[in-house]
């Protein structure tokens, strides 16, 4: 300064990413703002680069305004509309991610299970009962070939439909079951998810 003269700041130039990275915006965001005014560019050699100063002074302005606007009631009913909406559509979005995330820790941790899981479990369940009871002619066949007596057999039939019986009275529920199930679907549907993003 002399004489007390104000000099203008010498001008500190820079590209489009360096002003997105210190509004905290993107470069196609600079570029709307740009293309809208409000902020402006000079040609440097080739290339068109911001003044930094003057395009924080702007982007100051600017936003003062928009808040003088909401502030004072400049902003339409409308806009305020739509700004409560998509607020309360961003509100009710984050909601529905955060249950969803929930429950799928819920399934991971055997709190929750999936209709799938549960009818795949029973119709193991089912079929090994079949089996049992399916193999009990052969098992019995020989046996009962050598007894004469009528209540013989039939005791020999109940002693080994008990021995069912009492096997599937120990059946047991097994929530590592079902997380193996989990971890498999998982496995499976991340494999699918990559082999669609390779398409």
């Amino acid at each position: 300064m002399a004489n007390g003269d104000i000099t203008t700041p010498k001008k500190n130039m820079v590209e489009t990413k360096q002003i997105a990275l210190l509004f905290g915006l993107t470069v196609r965001r600079i570029q709307q703002l740009t293309q809208d005014g409000i902020l402006q560019t000079e040609m440097v050699g080739r290339q068109r680069k911001y003044d930094l100063l003057g395009s924080v002074r702007r982007y100051i302005e600017y936003l003062q305004k928009r808040v003088s606007e909401k502030g004072t009631g400049n902003g339409t009913q409308e806009d305020a509309d739509n700004e409560s909406r998509k607020l309360r559509a961003d509100a009710d979005f984050k909601q529905a991610k955060a249950e969803m995330a929930q429950l799928e820790l819920d399934e991971i941790q055997g709190k929750l299970h999936r209709s799938e899981d549960v009818e795949a479990m029973t119709n193991d369940l089912v079929f090994n009962v079949r089996s049992m009871m399916l193999a009990l002619p052969g098992r019995l066949a020989i046996d009962l070939a050598a007894i004469t007596e009528p209540t013989e057999i039939s005791n020999r039939v109940k002693r080994e439909v008990d021995a069912i019986l009492i096997d599937l009275s120990n059946y047991k529920y097994n929530p590592e079951a079902y997380k193996k199930r989990v971890r498999d679907r998982q496995g499976k549907d991340f494999e699918e998810s990559t082999e669609e993003g390779d398409e």
